[in-house]
């Protein structure tokens, strides 16, 4: 049998077809493969967004400046020392991209203006840290991305 150049091309679109759905179906059905969400609401957190962005913008107009460092006993965050430290309230939030298991979600109270993570709650690696604060009914967020 003779193939000619017509009978080539449908082959050879029916090779591309099966390649690309042999691996649409092995990605589809490998439990290895984690297909998670960002987030678990994802939708629902993109309608706060711009309160986020409202926040971001209050500490930097205020010069509310966080510090985030690492030392040996953990992640410590500084807060600025013109704020009363009794009167901050809010919440850090640590997000792991590789693991949603590790992610956590820390109360802010503080008897100085230092916080700390104990060493022992972080693993190393990536981390996306977001610490959503108040002072005085003023929202302030920062947001940092760091390698611990």
């Amino acid at each position: 049998m003779k193939i000619n150049w017509g009978t080539g091309i449908v082959l050879a679109f029916i090779g591309f077809i099966g390649f690309i759905l042999y691996f649409v179906i092995r990605m589809s059905t490998d439990d290895s493969a984690n297909h998670d969400l960002v987030t678990e609401e994802y939708y629902k957190k993109e309608l706060s967004y711009q309160q986020d962005i409202d926040a971001s913008k209050t500490a930097k107009e205020m010069n509310a400046n966080l510090k985030v460092e690492k030392t040996a006993e953990g992640l410590v965050i500084a807060f600025p020392e013109r704020f009363d430290p009794k009167k901050i309230s809010g919440t850090v939030s640590l997000y792991r991209p590789s693991n949603k298991h590790l992610d956590t979600d820390f109360p802010i109270s503080l008897s100085n203006t230092h916080l700390l993570i104990p060493d022992n709650r972080l693993v190393d690696g990536r981390w996306d840290i977001s610490i959503s604060w108040e002072y005085e009914s003023n929202s302030f967020l920062h947001k940092e991305k760091l390698v611990y």
